[in-house]
């Protein structure tokens, strides 16, 4: 027999009744029936219930045994009796008589509970993360995450990709975020950096003739950490292909990803339709590029009917170029104390507050009135010219906000999640997805400074005659995916015209020098034939994490940064030592006042 099992702990049933077994394990659960020992004994594939009495051999040691304890039993399989089967785990009809037990591992008293879900404090459960696994609930995610990645490696190469991986250390590289940077020890005063993305060796993997490309690829960002991205490191898959336009990437990627969640929906559903929402009319709609199409509520301008009317702020605020009103229509939401409750929201959210208006039957008798100050200001032909813009009635409310949409936008986007949840308006057993399309490739910064706003290696839609105008206004072969409000992959058709890409990061500030500095071996490469291509990049990490039913991405990573990109565990960062210093050549400066 095995030193240590013949079964793993989910194995056993029936069938087995009589053998003689030998299992392993943690002591998950131990119960003293009056003489009578049980032990649940746990392993990575499930749980298996094992008992003895005092003519066991083994009672002696069974005795000691305490939770989390690892051991290892010899002992019979035995039926249960009908009335104590346990129909919930695999191995319910069945327990193990011990006759031998070995302590492999004991356990001292635990920092933090396994059995169970508890609330308990995450900095203790990041600090002792190797005991925070045996949670039921977190090594579900993890599993379901070895699943999902083996999942997409399997449908990416079914649909002919070859997988290559891209080095780790690199040159820095502008992606949006602060690289990790590495100091060089052969070449002093110099640093490789860690990639925050494959983005160029991808594409050289292109212009090296390999036509499609994907890796389970990890990615480097010094980033500030929230609850839907780690502030150190992430996963994605990482995807180029040549000879491409966008239709082709989505045609490309919609199956995988609808495979992939159609395979751990966990009876949830999964909508095939993935609409294409250009940028500017997602965040008119739904205040976001990442819009929560489960959410029914569309946002729409009403700013003709707030023109010369009596409520001053709005009216006053429309002389003004670039603002306008928007309306986040509430179905169901008509009363007073929700439309307080939102409009205490908008003031959470830094906004003076969020005008209202809901509609009830008219004291007369004569239909429906509008109510609420807003209401009031702007007379009842103008509220019901609204209400019918809205497609509103009885019962329902909109609400308010204005001026430059980019200064609302982004709070009018959470009201219309927080009013969609709230109201039950929201479908929880659907998973939604939308292409958010036709990004503008450049944005402006509080000083005036025009930068990328998306990935600088995008090929801009009209090509080099696009650049000679407004940067603004320029739009890229540029896409997002959209999961239930969150982004899950980013991609672009790329640059693959030297002159373009010249005149690209012109624009954004980068003379030819500094491109040639930075990019030198796509610049090189792009001289030599370079094919059309274009990719994307899944976030697997986000994958899982909406999978699992959870809005925080530490649940789903095995070993995650706290929130101060801190590993409790292992106590990174650390302080380096004398040595390392001189060997580097580098001079820690004291930390400022």
């Amino acid at each position: 027999m095995h030193a240590f099992r013949s079964h793993t702990c989910a194995d056993l049933n029936a069938s087995n009744a009589g053998e003689t077994v030998r299992l392993a394990g943690w002591v998950h659960r131990v119960r003293d029936h009056g003489g009578v020992l049980f032990i649940d004994l746990r392993d990575n594939y499930g749980m298996t219930q094992v008992l003895c009495d005092g003519d066991s051999a083994a009672f002696e040691v069974m005795e000691k045994v305490r939770s989390e304890w690892v051991i290892r039993i010899d002992g019979t399989v035995k039926l249960r009796d009908a009335s104590l089967v346990n129909s919930k785990i695999p191995t319910g009809e069945i327990e193990v008589y011990v006759r031998d037990i070995e302590v492999l591992g004991e356990a001292e008293e635990l920092p933090l509970p396994v059995f169970g879900d508890h609330e308990y404090p995450e900095e203790t459960r990041l600090a002792y993360r190797f005991l925070d696994l045996r949670r039921q609930s977190l090594h579900d995610n993890i599993i379901l995450r070895s699943n999902v990645v083996r999942s997409m490696r399997k449908r990416m190469w079914e649909a002919g990709f070859n997988e290559f991986q891209t080095p780790i250390i690199t040159a820095s590289s502008p992606e949006g975020a602060r690289d990790f940077l590495v100091p060089s020890r052969l070449h002093p005063g110099k640093f490789y950096a860690l990639p925050q993305a494959p983005q160029q060796f991808k594409q050289l993997i292109m212009v090296g003739g390999f036509d499609k490309y994907f890796q389970i690829a990890p990615c480097f960002r010094d980033e500030d950490p929230r609850a839907d991205r780690s502030p150190t490191d992430f996963y994605q898959l990482d995807v180029e292909m040549s000879f491409v336009e966008q239709e082709d990437i989505f045609n490309t990627m919609q199956p995988v990803l609808q495979g992939v969640f159609e395979e751990f929906a966990d009876e949830r559903k999964v909508d095939p339709n993935w609409p294409r929402i250009p940028y500017a009319e997602s965040m008119l709609k739904y205040g976001s590029d990442k819009p929560d199409l489960r959410n029914p509520i569309e946002m729409q301008v009403v700013s003709d009917h707030f023109r010369g009317s009596g409520f001053a702020i709005f009216a006053k605020l429309l002389e003004q170029d670039g603002t306008e009103i928007r309306a986040i229509p509430a179905p169901t939401g008509g009363s007073r104390k929700f439309c307080d409750r939102m409009n205490k929201f908008a003031q959470e959210q830094g906004l003076p507050g969020m005008g209202y208006i809901f509609w009830r039957k008219a004291e007369d008798g004569s239909g429906l009135e509008g109510a609420g100050p807003l209401a009031k200001n702007i007379g009842p032909e103008r509220t019901e010219a609204i209400r019918q813009q809205l497609g509103l009635g009885e019962g329902d409310a909109a609400f308010f906000l204005g001026g430059e949409p980019s200064s609302f936008e982004g709070v009018a986007g959470r009201a219309r999640n927080v009013i969609g949840e709230e109201l039950g308006l929201t479908d929880t057993s659907v998973f939604k997805f939308a292409w958010v399309v036709d990004f503008p490739m450049y944005e402006k910064d509080d000083e005036g400074v025009i930068d990328f706003s998306h990935n600088p290696f995008s090929m801009p839609q009209g090509g080099l005659e696009a650049l000679d105008g407004d940067p603004l206004a320029v739009k890229g072969y540029q896409y997002d995916l959209a999961c239930n409000g969150y982004e899950i992959l980013s991609g672009a058709i790329r640059n693959h015209k030297l002159e373009i890409m010249y005149k690209a990061f012109e624009i954004a500030g980068y003379p030819h020098d500094e491109v040639e500095k930075r990019f030198g071996g796509m610049v090189k490469a792009f001289k030599y034939g370079a094919p059309p291509h274009g990719g994307c990049a899944a976030g697997i990490d986000r994958i899982v994490m909406i999978l699992a039913d959870t809005a925080n991405i530490r649940e789903v990573i095995m070993f995650p940064m706290n929130q101060r990109a801190e590993d409790l565990m292992m106590g990174a960062p650390s302080e380096p030592t004398n040595e390392q210093l001189r060997e580097l050549r580098l001079r820690v400066l004291p930390k400022e006042d």
